[in-house]
């Protein structure tokens, strides 16, 4: 079983209000990982909050192209996570070969500089490189084409679904290049509204942990009606009550 995640976007009002205490909520809902935003600009606060609760964090968002990546790398190990995922390249840079040969191009210059620093690089969808279609193939699998090996996928499965993929089957496509999920449940509007915890919504979540059965489960709500708190409790129940 995958020991679940939490991306700490999910609470980003609470943790930028009272980082420690965001933490230490989390931790006592029972997750032992979490997969942190904002690298550099939140390194204090989880220098000091993730040992003080118990917490890892394996991985973790932050912009990678166009930013000072020997700062955010460097933060990242001093950090103990191992990969850094670039959370967005916009649709319109998905729309032409061109477009993504340069996007795969950035993120391989930006693995050879992760290793520097024995971490690694890698990216994050959302349902615009699904949607967008190449010769009829996903925007995003012929990047994933283009890219060094040392670049891993963290596919977002609501984001993926959203898109008109069947994230099931894209899973097992991308095979061992996929290292994490976001595990996230909804209506599949890609304002992000109508999200639910895991295994509540249209995401087929149990077919979809099926098909990555090795890669970290991170739970991520973009936005919930309600306290998210318990919404992430639920979906942390599903995933270790249902014994994945």
């Amino acid at each position: 079983m995958s020991v679940p995640s939490v991306q700490l976007y999910s609470v980003r009002d609470a943790f930028a209000a009272d980082p420690a205490d965001t933490l230490r909520r989390l931790a006592a809902i029972g997750f032992t990982q979490v997969e942190p935003y904002g690298v550099v600009e939140n390194a204090e606060a989880l220098r000091a909050g993730l040992p003080a609760n118990g917490l890892t964090a394996p991985t973790a968002h932050a912009q990678l192209l166009g930013a000072d990546q020997h700062a955010v790398f460097a933060a990242a190990a001093e950090l103990g996570i191992g990969l850094v995922i670039d959370p967005f390249v916009p649709a319109e840079r998905w729309q032409d070969p061109a477009g993504i040969a340069a996007t795969a191009e950035a993120l391989n210059a930006a693995a050879k500089l992760a290793a520097e620093h024995g971490v690694r690089a890698g990216y994050h969808n959302h349902w615009w490189e699904l949607a967008s279609r190449i010769d009829g193939r996903s925007a995003l699998e012929v990047f994933a084409e283009q890219l060094d090996p040392a670049v891993a996928l963290e596919i977002d499965t609501y984001w993926a679904t959203a898109g008109g993929e069947d994230a099931p089957a894209l899973l097992r496509r991308l095979g061992d290049r996929v290292r994490a999920i976001h595990v996230k449940d909804g209506g599949l509007a890609t304002d992000a509204t109508g999200q639910v915890p895991a295994g509540q919504g249209r995401v087929p979540v149990a077919d979809v942990l099926a098909a990555a059965p090795d890669a970290l489960r991170v739970v991520e709500f973009d936005a919930f009606d309600g306290d998210l708190f318990e919404a992430l409790a639920a979906s942390h129940a599903y995933l270790t009550g249902a014994g994945r």
